[in-house]
């Protein structure tokens, strides 16, 4: 397994990060486990998770990924050989998550972070990241920034204050932001840089074939030159790009299994149109679909590790062997045409 740098942080993980968020939900502690041990076998060593995980999101389960994890970190041991990530929730509706009282404020980051510590059964994280803004931001599906839906904030420069304290007590050892903008990335810098604050490291952002947003919204530029690398998730769009769904509609997964209003951006009828092209692609050069979509993802220059999630074990190693597939000049030329025709239907 090929290995990167996060950032400036001289922190090595593998080009592959096992993303868990089906943990406790789609899969039991024992499949976690499982998976987790044959993601290490096969020289993963980055695990990410979050507070809120698994999802669906629901007061009975939030939580039980990192307590999944947690069991099977205290199981192992050598806790010092892997790099675990997990995410603090910023503002939410779900008001389980902390009692209603979740954001990124410096009593909200160090309650998440002291809840997420002792279900990970571990004294630190090596990564430790801000799920989404505290700010108005558009994320998740929508894609227009909105002024009339600005609302009370925390600000950046306490946020990055209140992260400052958990790293100098050695809980954190970096930090990095997820579903964030240029401008909230440049932001992030110049303050940790003009306040001598501790600098994000990476930034979680969606990015797959039918969702290429992060290479035209300057977020390639803004990454390169303050050195943020990109961890790319949903690699798979929920599953879409595997054509499962457009095979069989009806088929096992995240997007039968839980209510259209969870996941609409990977319903839109043009997602369906560009997943059917991809996978013809894919199966006219002897690939699957996922493989096709994995291998793509992962040779983009700019992505520093991919987030992969699966249910089973078969699935992780279809993900995984795909890290090894090369995409011909031609196939590259193909992937681009498709998209120029079916622009970001899923961002």
């Amino acid at each position: 397994m090929e290995t990167t740098t996060l950032g400036k942080t001289g922190l090595s993980v593998s080009r592959i990060c096992l993303g868990t968020m089906t943990f406790g939900e789609q899969n039991t502690e024992a499949e976690a486990h499982a998976q987790l041990d044959y993601a290490l076998e096969r020289g993963i060593n980055f695990i990410d998770t979050a507070e809120m995980y698994p999802v669906m999101p629901k007061a009975t389960t939030t939580g039980s990924t990192e307590r999944y994890i947690g069991s099977w970190l205290k199981k192992r041991g050598k806790r010092d050989d892997l790099v675990i990530a997990t995410k603090v929730a910023g503002p939410t509706a779900m008001s389980w998550i902390r009692g209603g009282q979740s954001n990124l404020d410096r009593a909200g980051i160090r309650a998440a972070l002291e809840a997420s510590l002792q279900r990970l059964q571990t004294d630190y994280v090596d990564l430790y990241q801000l799920h989404w803004p505290s700010r108005n931001v558009p994320i998740f599906g929508q894609n227009y920034f909105d002024p009339a839906k600005e609302r009370p904030h925390v600000p950046i420069a306490e946020t990055l204050a209140a992260l400052d304290e958990l790293v100098k007590e050695g809980k954190v050892r970096h930090i990095g932001v997820s579903n964030e903008s240029p401008w909230g990335v440049s932001e992030f810098t110049r303050l940790a840089e003009q306040e001598k604050l501790p600098r994000i490291a990476t930034i979680q952002n969606l990015y797959n074939l039918t969702a290429r947003a992060f290479e035209t919204t300057l977020l390639t530029e803004t990454c390169y030159r303050e050195q943020v690398s990109l961890l790319a998730y949903s690699p798979l769009a929920f599953g879409q790009l595997t054509a499962k769904y457009v095979d069989d509609p009806q088929a096992a997964g995240r997007l039968t299994r839980f209510p259209p209003s969870w996941s609409p951006r990977y319903l839109r009828p043009a997602v369906l149109e560009a997943v059917r092209e991809y996978a013809a692609l894919a199966r006219s050069r002897g690939l699957t679909p996922a493989a096709l979509a994995l291998a793509w993802t992962y040779s983009r220059w700019f992505v520093g590790a991919t987030i992969i999630g699966a249910t089973s074990l078969a699935q992780l190693k279809e993900n995984i062997d795909a890290f090894d597939v090369r995409l011909d000049a031609d196939t590259e030329a193909a992937i681009d045409a498709i998209h120029a025709r079916i622009f970001n239907p899923g961002q």
